[in-house]
């Protein structure tokens, strides 16, 4: 039982200094064009990483998969609302479950 509490502990610890040591070292404001657009960019590209394997695999049949990504990609490119999306998306899975 020990060992789950010091992994517990431990785990804090690196989750907690990953989030104060870019706060303690860097003072002011960040001038590189390069790692301000690296930081400012690199959620989107982090929840796209675990976003995407999760849509594949998501049902039984991988074209229906796809296919409700691609409607979700475009309505989402299209200004529409999360629920317009998300609606959307689960519907042209239906549809190509019920025909595949």
């Amino acid at each position: 039982m020990s060992n789950v509490y010091s992994s517990l502990i431990v785990m804090a610890l690196v989750t907690y200094m990953i989030r104060v040591i870019p706060i303690v070292f860097i003072k002011g404001k960040l001038k590189s064009r390069f790692i301000r657009s690296f930081l400012y960019y690199m959620p989107y590209a982090v929840l796209g990483a675990m976003t995407f394997p999760g849509i594949l695999y998501s049902t039984g049949n991988i074209f229906a998969s796809v296919v409700g990504g691609l409607i979700a990609l475009f309505l989402a490119y299209n200004n529409q609302g999360m629920m317009k999306v998300i609606l959307g998306s689960i519907l042209a899975v239906y549809i190509c479950q019920g025909f595949f």
